[in-house]
């Protein structure tokens, strides 16, 4: 130690033309580095399942029918319903489908949807099975 004897007790050295690093910044230096972003995200998304549309023949296609003559019958009503539907995902082939249960206010025939009381629409075409609760 005696070698440093001589600057062992001075104060630590201040630069007086640029200000010290924030730990922000000095932290940010030795973090870890991200070579390939959005890489994560990109293998989440390919092993995300989807399902596919199943198309219901011309039998299902009759009893589907059938149910809808029955909903524009109650219309008037605003009848209870499960509806069951496909929604198409938005960044690959395929979809999931969906169960909602509510109230029928009218059928938009116009953009051939139904519009149900709470303001959702389904469009008439992705709907594969409908439940009328009387």
């Amino acid at each position: 130690m005696e070698s440093y004897d001589d600057i062992i007790n001075l104060p630590h050295y201040e630069p007086k033309h640029h200000p010290r690093m924030s730990m922000w910044n000095r932290a940010a230096q030795f973090a870890p580095f991200a070579a390939l972003t959005g890489y994560d995200d990109a293998i989440l998304e390919s092993g995300r399942l989807t399902d596919k549309w199943l198309d219901l023949g011309d039998s299902g296609n009759e009893e589907l029918d059938r149910k809808m003559e029955l909903l524009l019958s109650k219309i008037s009503e605003q009848p209870y319903v499960i509806i069951e539907y496909f929604v198409p995902d938005k960044h690959k082939d395929g979809g999931s489908y969906q169960s909602y249960t509510g109230n029928v206010k009218r059928i938009d025939e116009y953009e051939h949807a139904i519009v149900m009381t709470d303001g959702k629409r389904i469009q008439l075409r992705m709907i594969i099975n409908i439940s009328v609760i009387l």
